[in-house]
């Protein structure tokens, strides 16, 4: 995908804004056991389109809650989209993780001291996708980590 010429992230972004809601499949990892969620997702232009924020939380059966939010913004000196990510795990960001654009799909490899988490974030036909996978500090290859799967409110 190009990078629009006005360094807006809010265009390159736009399929994202709205207020979306569905289900987050997470897998089982090292950091819990198999279980869906009930999730929601917003995405919201900010400093007047240079930059879109993203709150996504998600709540479990037994009422485990968990929230992220994230600023996007557009690096055009390098032709990357940047996001920067907390979340209520508590690590902060090192740095901005830089992705790249393949067929409608933006993907970002976020590094900490576990690992790698490789998000994808993509609407196809109105549905908004994310999914994470990991790949765990000495191991080789990724594991699907989780999927969600979100319809506009």
């Amino acid at each position: 995908m190009e990078l629009p010429s006005s360094g807006q992230a809010a265009e390159i972004l736009r399929d994202f804004i709205g207020h979306w809601r569905g289900i987050t499949e997470i897998a089982a990892s090292p950091w819990g056991s198999a279980r869906t969620a009930e999730a929601e997702v917003v995405f919201t232009k900010a400093a007047g389109g240079y930059a879109v924020v993203q709150s996504y939380r998600h709540r479990e059966a037994d009422g485990a809650h968990f929230e992220g939010h994230g600023m996007f913004t557009v690096d055009r000196d390098h032709g990357e989209t940047l996001w920067y990510y907390v979340d209520s795990m508590g690590r902060p960001p090192a740095s901005p993780v830089r992705g790249t654009w393949t067929a409608g799909t933006l993907t970002l490899d976020r590094r900490t001291t576990d690992g790698v988490a490789r998000h994808t974030f993509r609407v196809e036909d109105g549905v908004l996708v994310h999914t994470a996978d990991v790949r765990l500090e000495g191991t080789a290859g990724f594991s699907p980590l989780l999927k969600s799967v979100f319809r506009r409110v």
